[in-house]
């Protein structure tokens, strides 16, 4: 009687292993239970919601501080679409509660599956229903990604939780494994002996290809039926091997030995059975065996990612040769070895326990990242299942995918975008602070045209605008590592530089600390601003005579370098090519691990409170990151620290290259009077109102306007202008588009950009060359009126 039953994956495998006389054919059982987020998060969630309703100081703080370090996303709105909670990952990967979506549809513009998938998600989410989906996107690098995204109800219906997860590691081991699946069900089918198995009732549960053929049936017409119905026989399953005499396709009878053993599996017994076709003699069986082994072993060689096959003792049996090639190991020096030893040693102890779970039969499988040792420092991902024998586990197959380039990635992305985002807000800080001391230095110069130095009241006014001006340094240091500040480049010779420097740097470190200088030679030039390049050579020094208060040496070494292929150093990527590296090396206190990768982020500091700004090394990597230079850091603590610049070399005459003249807004002793008509167009009130005083103190008749739409009137109106003075970041119309219609529509109206961005930033794509007049925040009276003077003497 034929039955339903279908022959179990497994099992096939067995057969497998059977022939080929090896266990190590267990290692291709496909996949492990994929682990759902969705219950994670619903569970998590809800619980978030019921414990604000009931215990407003509860454990939700808890529970989301779990959620934060989850790797999938998760964002949870309520059902009036405000939004709940929002994990880190979320806060990368998803958009707003109106639409957490829309960055992933941004990536599937074109793609109108993906793009009704997701809307199928967003109507779920309308109605509180759970959906759960896979999409594939296109990846900024132009590959594809996949993307786990699931919504479901939370809270009792009072919210919605997004989950979103890249799954395609997942996605990429799954479709190698499904092909070594179907190369080896390909394998076990078309071996030169016929496979079966039964089970206790003797129903046939599967059958070969090979088998099939030679008794002149398909599988359909075997698999299901009786042992008795397909050989006409039923050989005895307490007896190894035995004789049979079956039937073929066009009806002749061939002689034929079974060989079978029986295996329990899940409490339910089968046979492994080979059929050996007219009594092969033995030697002949076991050549067919061989072949059958070394076509396991070519497939299990050419597998594009590292397996290693484990023993129940944690001890490597077999690795294949991607493995052996992703550690630089040989496989006589892996044989042998236990896999623990492979992984780093901070990641030992969670992988042990890991590993330990799948041989004891806890979970099913299981997924790890990993840092591996040897001849790279890689990260993998590891992909754990147990392999059976008689059904119980015999060891362990690991697949190992090397993801350092992808964790190289997403740090450097995570890097820049970490810095991008310091650099707005440092630029945006500089601005705002930069239209301040505009108005505490304006003012202080017109009290001091009120106040001579014999008033009680000079001192005062005095110290107020001092302090201004350092303040205007510091904000000058913000826009360094913002790299929004104004640069002058020309080609440099490094070697005269740090000469004409090193009077100074010695005066600087003192006399308890040795400077030392090592040129090497045919450096070449380098491009970059002369002061700049000081200021960066200075910074350093300084940071290096204060990490060795009792006295040290402070070395600058220079050396031409070619870098042959792109240099990973953290999040940071140098691309091939030449450089001229300037090393400046200590031998202080050095830095810890936990700041190196702080030291060049803007007011961070190891110094005590009022030693320092922490915008030091901030500047340095500013400058040098706009120079298109790199600069990296090595240190450990009581070890000293080496600062590496690396610069682009230029093999070029330095007598070719034009300096580009300073403008001068201020003359010192001029005569700053003057008539003519300005209009003044500035949103801050303060700096308008110090602009228009100080401009009407010198005899001009001066217009306020406070935006650029005020302006345009004033100009429509058709007042006799002769210059225009105006702000470059307003609301609305921006001093820019200003400038760019009075030189179309009024050209003999000459402009003035004022901003407390640096001119290159500012002017925005205008052309130097212009006619347009640029004066930088914070500026004072003289710098103000100087300005207007030159540029009405200019006619």
């Amino acid at each position: 009687m034929r039955t339903d039953a279908a022959i179990p994956s497994p099992l096939i495998l067995s057969l497998a292993a059977s022939v080929a006389g090896t266990a190590a054919l267990g290692m291709a059982e496909a996949g492990w239970p994929a682990i759902s987020a969705a219950a994670l998060v619903a569970a998590v969630s809800g619980g978030m919601l019921l414990l604000r309703a009931r215990r407003p100081a509860g454990r939700a703080p808890i529970l989301a501080g779990a959620l934060e370090s989850e790797s999938r996303a998760v964002l949870v709105v309520a059902s009036t679409g405000g939004e709940l909670y929002r994990n880190q990952a979320a806060r990368r990967l998803l958009g707003g509660a109106a639409d957490p979506l829309a960055p992933l549809k941004a990536l599937a513009a074109d793609d109108d599956r993906a793009l009704a998938e997701m809307e199928r998600l967003d109507a779920a989410a309308a109605v509180g229903a759970p959906r759960r989906t896979e999409v594939t996107l296109v990846s900024a690098g132009g590959g594809r990604e996949w993307f786990a995204l699931e919504v479901r109800p939370a809270g009792n219906s009072q919210a919605v939780a997004w989950v979103a997860e890249d799954v395609s590691s997942r996605r990429a081991i799954e479709e190698t494994l499904r092909r070594e699946n179907e190369l080896l069900s390909d394998f076990v089918d078309l071996l030169p002996v016929g496979c079966y198995s039964a089970d206790a009732d003797g129903t046939v549960r599967y059958v070969n290809q090979r088998l099939a053929e030679w008794l002149g049936k398909s599988g359909d017409e075997i698999v299901g039926y009786n042992l008795a119905e397909v050989f006409g026989t039923v050989p005895n399953p307490e007896e190894e091997r035995a004789e049979l005499r079956l039937r073929g396709r066009s009806g002749e009878v061939f002689q034929a030995l079974v060989a079978h053993s029986v295996f329990d599996e899940g409490g339910e017994m089968f046979t492994r059975s080979v059929v050996v076709r007219d009594l092969v003699p033995e030697q002949q069986w076991e050549k067919a065996l061989r072949a059958a082994e070394r076509r396991f072993r070519w497939l299990f060689d050419d597998a594009p990612v590292g397996i290693a096959l484990v023993d129940l003792d944690g001890a490597i049996g077999a690795c294949n040769l991607a493995l052996q090639a992703m550690l630089g190991i040989d496989r006589d020096d892996m044989i042998g070895r236990a896999v623990i030893d492979v992984i780093a040693e901070e990641n030992r102890a969670p992988a042990s326990e890991q590993l330990g779970k799948v041989i004891a039969g806890s979970t099913p499988g299981t997924h790890l990242e990993v840092r591996l040792k040897g001849r790279r420092n890689l990260i993998a991902q590891l992909f754990v299942s147990p392999s059976h024998e008689d059904g119980d586990i015999s060891g362990l197959v690991i697949h190992f995918i090397d993801a350092t380039e992808q964790r190289n990635l997403e740090m450097q992305f995570a890097q820049s975008q970490k810095m991008q985002a310091m650099g707005q807000l440092a630029g945006g800080v500089a601005h705002d602070f930069n239209n301040l001391l505009t108005a505490m230095i304006g003012f202080c110069d017109l009290l001091l045209q009120r106040h001579g130095a014999g008033d009680p009241s000079f001192a005062d006014i005095m110290q107020v605008k001092q302090n201004a001006n350092r303040a205007a340094s510091l904000v000058r240091q913000l826009l360094a590592f913002s790299r929004r500040q104004a640069l002058q480049p020309r080609l440099l010779n490094v070697t005269d530089a740090l000469a004409e420097l090193s009077n100074l740097l010695r005066r600087l470190l003192g006399e308890t600390i040795e400077l030392r200088m090592t040129h090497g030679r045919a450096l070449g030039l380098v491009r970059v601003d002369p002061g700049q390049f000081d200021q960066v050579i200075i910074n350093l020094a300084v940071n290096a005579r204060d990490a060795m208060p009792g006295g040290g040496a402070l070395t600058i070494r220079t050396n031409a370098v070619h870098v042959d292929q792109p240099v990973q150093r953290g999040p940071e990527l140098m691309p091939a090519g030449d450089y001229v590296q300037i090393e400046v090396a200590d031998t202080g206190t050095g830095i810890g691990k936990e700041n190196l990768a702080r030291i060049f982020e803007p007011f961070f500091s190891t110094k005590e409170v009022g030693a320092g700004t922490g915008l030091g090394l901030s500047t340095v990597y500013g400058i040098v990151r706009q120079t298109d230079g790199f600069i990296f850091v090595e240190s450990e603590p009581g070890q000293g620290a080496t600062f590496s610049i690396y610069l682009p070399r230029i093999d070029a005459d330095p007598a070719a290259e034009t300096k580009r003249p300073a403008q001068q807004t201020e003359t010192v002793g001029a005569d700053l009077t003057g008539s003519g008509t300005i209009l003044l167009v500035e949103d801050e009130d303060a700096v308008r109102l110090f602009g228009a005083r100080a401009l009407r103190n010198k005899g001009y008749t001066v217009i306020e306007a406070r935006s650029g739409e005020q302006a345009m009137e004033v100009l429509n109106g058709g007042e006799p202008i002769q210059v225009l003075i105006s702000d470059v970041v307003m609301p609305g119309m921006d001093g820019v588009t200003l400038a760019r219609f009075v030189r179309m529509e009024r050209p003999a109206i000459k402009v003035i950009l004022i901003s407390g961005y640096s001119e290159d930033v500012a002017r925005d794509g205008i052309d130097p060359d212009a006619g347009i007049h640029f004066l930088p925040k914070p500026f004072s009276l003289k710098q103000l009126a100087g300005a207007v003077k030159q540029v009405m003497e200019e006619g």
